[in-house]
């Protein structure tokens, strides 16, 4: 008799016991990653705390971090967990808060490049949240002080230093932020 392999979806995968290591589904597999280091900490809670600094006085959404699930497949599903996402309170309601994952993109995804990743692998991942519907994702790489911003329907725009980080879509005119913020150690 054969054995048929089923592949898990993302409920079944929120639904796992906790890990040692952070964990992503890609395709109903479970894949697990390396702890990214503390370098990677710093430039995430950086942006983090850039973003929760516009919001206080902009309260138009709220960011969420530490690799919080983003469903961006199904049949097989895919969750990964990005460094950090914005969710508008027009995609995600202020009253709404899931126990599980969305069921909604965010607008905008900040993933920080380990040591260990990839370009190539990376950009794939950007259009795969662009494929789930996410509307911008920034590439954020710690060694070079770059950051790659990406949408779906226009050029990928490297940024770095003064050159400022600027997302009229999502948050209008008054988020203008200088690159070199997000390195600050």
């Amino acid at each position: 008799m054969a054995t048929v392999q089923t592949s898990m979806t993302a409920e079944e995968f929120f639904g796992l016991p906790e890990s040692d290591r952070p964990l992503e589904l890609i395709e109903g597999e479970v894949i697990e990653m390396n702890m990214p280091g503390f370098r990677h900490g710093v430039v995430c809670g950086n942006i983090s705390f850039i973003l929760r600094e516009f919001l206080a006085s902009h309260p138009m959404g709220r960011a969420a971090t530490n690799d919080s699930g983003i469903v961006t497949r199904r049949n097989p599903d895919s969750v990964r967990g990005a460094d950090v996402a914005f969710y508008s309170y027009e995609r995600l309601p202020k009253d709404e808060e899931p126990a599980g994952y969305p069921s909604v993109a965010p607008e905008l995804v900040f993933e920080v490049l380990s040591p260990d990743d990839h370009w190539s692998k990376m950009l794939a991942k950007a259009g795969e949240y662009l494929e789930a519907g996410v509307g911008v994702v920034c590439l954020v790489d710690p060694k070079t002080q770059v950051v790659n911003v990406v949408h779906a329907d226009q050029p990928t725009q490297e940024l770095s230093g003064d050159d400022a980080l600027s997302l009229p879509a999502i948050f209008g005119d008054d988020f203008d932020v200088p690159v070199r913020r997000f390195f600050e150690s």
